[in-house]
């Protein structure tokens, strides 16, 4: 009979192990992937489910690397087994025990809500999410019996040629009821290949005993494939990118051309907004509704107004902030700066904390000197409205460009210039008759 009422459930994300096919000294689990490390979008999709407690089990070494859950530590690398059980004691109280693995990103909350479904209406002891990869590669293999319950899950590196050939493969996703989980925790040996405590061990004692365990095999392999190496990672990535630009064309972006186009989690873009081709959106930026981005720009933690411009090959670093109908163009760099309505900062410049008023246009090649040489002191440039600068012109912070000035080409100001003022800052012209072609001995 199906569970009927609330269940308490809890949900454990297996985050322990160091990812040595990574060939990285950052453990495989907090690499990041579309602005968020791996671990972080399995995190996520536990939340929608409102799993509480949610754990996560980590290595000594990364204990201190999660906020905002539980945190249990697996001091020595026993195995799976070894890992869900670190849990228990966080755990404690919970009905159900949803069990993640942290390499999943691509895992939705859609999936697992069919696999709990599964579990209750089967009234299982446990239930085990598998699949069928195109290539079923270390993946352990779902052994059935001759009605097709589930018999036991064999570790690839312990399964015999029959059983490799096999193409159901165990996701590592599971769900068991609580009262069944951690007593058979305490009955796994590590008598097999890898000397580990495998938790698919517990699905073979929970079959043993005669209880009932349950297989939901997920539809859309690529939601349980896990990344171990970086060439799946890069995968994982691609596959999360068109996920996430399908949910903004849908609602009412425009993405000229979604596989050149590369948008953060976290980053916010308004319907009407025009993505133009290899554009990258990281980190928390927001584009507005009208505003155009690209073709070759780079927005990173970057505000975009409404109808502004940014692009072609632009680059706007964090703290920037582009108001309405302002542009950022070509081969432009803008760093920690606030550009005004309508200012225009149009091609070949770079403008680092500094201010410009609205209506002002920055020429070709200028540049604000930002950073106090001998303190390394950041200092900031105010450039009022209406303002006109000529083409190379450097700014030496700090310094303040009056409202309606006019700064003449080739100047490089280095005090204030009061509003309506022109400014020239740059050597006399010295012509040196008959002197051209002329060497010096």
């Amino acid at each position: 009979m199906p569970q009927m009422g609330p269940t308490k459930l809890g949900a454990v994300v297996m985050a322990a192990g160091l990812g040595t096919r990574m060939r990285s000294a950052t453990p495989k689990h907090l690499h990041s992937l579309l602005g968020r490390r791996m671990v972080d979008w399995v995190l996520q999709t536990a939340r929608e489910l409102e799993a509480d407690p949610l754990v996560v089990v980590a290595s000594p070494s990364t204990a201190d690397a999660f906020d905002g859950v539980a945190v249990a530590v697996q001091e020595t690398p026993l195995g799976t087994g070894d890992a869900v059980r670190s849990a228990e004691h966080a755990l404690a109280g919970v009905e159900e025990v949803l069990v993640l693995s942290g390499d999943t990103p691509l895992l939705t909350s859609a999936l697992l809500r069919e696999l709990l479904e599964t579990h209750r209406f089967e009234a299982a002891a446990a239930t085990v999410l598998s699949f069928e990869p195109d290539d079923p590669r270390a993946y352990g293999r779902v052994v059935r019996n001759g009605s097709g319950a589930l018999a036991a899950i064999v570790e690839a590196a312990d399964a015999s040629p029959e059983e490799l050939a096999l193409r159901e493969v165990n996701s590592s996703i599971y769900v068991f009821r609580a009262e069944r989980l951690w007593p058979v925790l305490e009955r796994l040996t590590p008598r097999n290949a890898q000397g580990e405590l495998y938790l698919t061990d517990s699905i073979a004692l929970l079959v043993a005993e005669g209880e009932r365990v349950s297989v939901h095999k997920g539809g859309e392999p690529m939601e349980t494939e896990g990344v171990n190496t970086r060439s799946e990672l890069a995968v994982a990535a691609a596959a999360m990118r068109d996920r996430i630009n399908e949910a903004h064309m849908l609602a009412g972006v425009t993405i000229v051309d979604p596989p050149t186009t590369w948008i953060d989690a976290d980053a916010l873009l308004e319907p009407d907004a025009v993505i133009h081709p290899f554009t990258v959106v990281k980190g928390a930026s927001r584009v507005a509704a009208g505003a155009e981005i690209g073709p070759h720009a780079v927005l990173h933690d970057a505000v975009v107004g409404t109808g502004a411009l940014v692009g072609p090959f632009c680059y706007l670093r964090p703290g920037t902030v582009l108001e309405a109908g302002a542009k950022a163009g070509t081969f432009v760099e803008i760093k920690n700066s606030r550009i005004g309505e309508r200012a225009k900062v149009p091609h070949l410049s770079y403008i680092g904390d500094a201010d410009v008023g609205e209506e002002s246009n920055i020429a070709a090649g200028n540049i604000t000197v930002n950073q106090d040489h001998a303190t390394r002191a950041k200092e900031r440039t105010v450039i009022g409205r209406n303002v006109r600068t000529g083409v190379d012109n450097a700014f030496v912070a700090p310094v303040t460009i009056g409202d309606d000035a006019w700064i003449a080409a080739g100047s490089v100001i280095t005090e204030d210039v009061p509003p309506g003022a022109l400014a020239i800052a740059r050597a006399k012209q010295l012509n040196k008759e008959g002197r051209g072609g002329k060497r010096d001995n």
